[in-house]
């Protein structure tokens, strides 16, 4: 399955959704890749109910929806702006349906609504025409063909590629530094990366990621963690609390606990 084989961090027990939902990830055009960190589509008809869980990342997503539920048929489909989910992202499915989806790189939203900070949009879901210029439902959501759905993606967002803006390509560059460079666990550490002051990192953050630096690292961590419950059948906790920049064991367990609603010791996918 398309998705299914890349580095699934954030999913809630990745192999049971994959059993539920068609789930793909596919590359934006190449103008859109400095934007966008991919595409997604799901696709799912069940005959139960079914709830997937995800740990987002800090990324504001756009999603095209549309569900088929029993007697209530076909909702209209419709397109809305998500921005930074700071909890557990929790989704019910049940019936048909399909979402297109599309995740842009951390800092990357701000050049395509300007107009304000993205820590508005945090914790949000609201239409995308109140953000961006109103996008073409159906264009997306009706094709059977994911390349169909693809290309319609592209030909809605290639019009609005914004021009450069230096900030915004730092507050990507930054944040993906956070993900990629494990031994950055200090905001102060990430400053100084940055070549500026805390409290200038944590006004970039603010006004283009949307959430602060210290949130996206220990986001990152709380990533790490569940991707070592979910893959290690015994791991060494107290050697991973240390490994993420952790005082102790109790402080990792208290952060996954906050988020998962049970401790690290007591989670065990399905």
């Amino acid at each position: 399955m398309a998705g299914s084989g890349r580095d699934t961090r954030g999913i809630v027990d990745a192999p049971d959704l994959f059993t539920h939902v068609r789930f793909r990830r596919r590359e934006p055009a190449p103008a859109l890749r400095p934007f966008l960190e991919h595409y997604w589509l799901i696709d799912w008809d069940l005959p139960e109910p079914y709830t997937s869980h995800v740990v987002p990342h800090p990324s504001v997503h756009l999603v095209f929806e549309r569900h088929e539920a029993g007697s209530a048929g076909e909702r209209a489909g419709r397109a809305e702006v998500h921005g930074i989910v700071r909890g557990l992202f929790s989704q019910r499915l049940e019936g048909r349906g399909r979402v297109c989806g599309v995740k842009f790189r951390p800092g990357a939203f701000r050049p395509f609504a300007p107009g304000r900070p993205v820590s508005d949009w945090t914790g949000r879901r609201l239409p995308a025409a109140e953000v961006l210029a109103a996008p073409p439902v159906g264009a997306v959501l009706d094709p059977d063909g994911e390349g169909a759905r693809v290309t319609a993606l592209d030909a809605y967002l290639l019009p609005l590629v914004p021009p450069p803006d230096p900030q915004a390509e730092h507050a990507t560059a930054l944040a993906d530094l956070v993900r990629t460079d494990r031994s950055l666990l200090r905001v102060d550490a990430l400053a100084r990366a940055g070549g500026l002051s805390t409290r200038s990192l944590q006004r970039l953050f603010s006004a283009y990621v949307g959430v602060g630096p210290k949130w996206v690292i220990l986001r990152h961590r709380i990533h790490e963690a569940l991707h070592r419950a979910e893959s290690d059948p015994e791991p060494d906790w107290a050697g991973l609390a240390a490994d993420l920049g952790y005082s102790d064991q109790a402080h990792l367990a208290r952060d996954f606990t906050a988020i998962l609603g049970l401790p690290p010791t007591a989670f065990t996918p399905r």
